[in-house]
């Protein structure tokens, strides 16, 4: 997502870096820079652990699928679920089971058997901040988009679930002549997203709007928390830090100009259209803002505008946005990450921080 803010430093122009146009010793300086700056050792996968450990888990999982059904519904539970379907970059392997629990009770029941049978477990909204491996996730994604997303006004408040969309909330606050949503009409995440990583666009983010958040802890407890307990940073908030579920929150917004509040998203929205590569598969913005730099023009500035690995590429349009060109698959997209970070640490000296989530590297 994009972030405009003041006093930031801005893009030089520099030529841009295509996929073929990079000379072997750039090439080569890339692979080597990956090969020095890549991290350590990645998370095992369930083809490192020895058979009797794969199997084990295998029932485990279709144990728990069972009991899912019985709590969830049939409909609500699926197995092998190809997670390209549910993310916005269109790329993934199979979630061993993939629960969309049909409300809070049902979700903290599935949350509590997956602690208790020690089962590996994520929770997701939208999928619009999510690089899952090509393997997949030998666990259980728990998804609350589908189900969890109502949304209610009580004069100048909107009360939402935490998978209703942004882009439905700001709808909805437009409806009520309700202000300051405006600036995350656009963002296409749910609610729990914004709030775990503090969602911001345009001069915006939540925590200026957000009154008070209900999690669940990993414990199994519901806790109320003011909008000043959230610990809001940028990209960042107390749902990471503590590992918290958003379950719904109540936004505090102001009286306002139906015609004018449509007329601010519908200027947001086309902003978004001419400067980022909206009609691509893609996560938003890759990489976090560093302070005192933008990251895209860090990126643009290290000549890697349309540079390329397999069907993934820095957009064209945009450098913030590492974009699913030609079917590419999560290693490519995971190497061309590196490929920048190395480029633009080697160039500026500045180290890049990604902001996309990534599940079962």
């Amino acid at each position: 997502m994009i972030r405009e803010e003041n006093g930031m430093r801005t893009a030089q122009d520099s030529s841009a870096a295509k996929a073929g146009g990079n000379s072997p010793a750039e090439a080569g300086s890339l692979q080597a820079a990956r090969k020095e700056t890549a991290g350590t050792a990645e998370a095992a996968k369930a083809g490192g652990n020895s058979p009797a450990e794969v199997g084990s888990l295998q029932t485990a999982l279709k144990e728990a699928a069972e009991t899912f059904r019985r709590i969830c519904g049939d409909e609500n539970v699926l197995e092998e679920e190809a997670m390209s379907v549910h993310t916005t970059f269109r790329i993934g392997g199979p979630a061993a089971v993939f629960v969309m629990p049909p409300d809070e009770e049902r979700l903290r029941d599935v949350l509590q058997l997956c602690r208790s049978e020690k089962l590996p477990c994520t929770v997701m909204g939208n999928g619009s901040n999510l690089l899952v491996s090509d393997e997949g996730y030998r666990g259980v994604v728990v998804q609350i988009s589908r189900n969890m997303n109502r949304i209610e006004t009580e004069g100048e408040q909107i009360r939402a679930q935490a998978g209703a969309m942004l882009s439905a909330i700001a709808r909805r606050a437009m409806e009520e002549s309700l202000t300051g949503m405006e600036p995350e009409s656009g963002i296409p995440g749910t609610l729990g997203g914004a709030l775990s990583m503090n969602a911001g666009a345009y001069g915006g983010e939540m925590k200026d709007i957000t009154l008070s958040v209900r999690v669940l802890t990993p414990d199994g407890q519901i806790r109320e928390l003011a909008g000043e307990q959230m610990q809001f940073a940028y990209r960042t908030s107390i749902v990471q830090k503590e590992n918290l579920v958003v379950l719904s929150a109540v936004l505090q917004l102001e009286k306002g100009d139906a015609e004018q509040i449509r007329a601010r998203m519908e200027e947001l929205r086309q902003k978004r259209t001419q400067k980022q590569p909206l009609d691509l598969p893609s996560a938003g913005s890759t990489f976090k803002r560093p302070q005192g730099y933008y990251a895209a023009a860090l990126i643009d500035e290290a000549g890697l505008r349309g540079y390329r690995v397999g069907g993934a590429m820095v957009s064209e349009k945009h450098c913030g946005f590492l974009v699913n060109i030609d079917h590419a698959t999560a290693s490519d997209i995971r190497t061309l990450m590196e490929d920048v970070k190395a480029r633009v640490c080697s160039m500026s000296g500045v180290e890049l921080e990604p902001e996309v989530r990534m599940l079962g590297f």
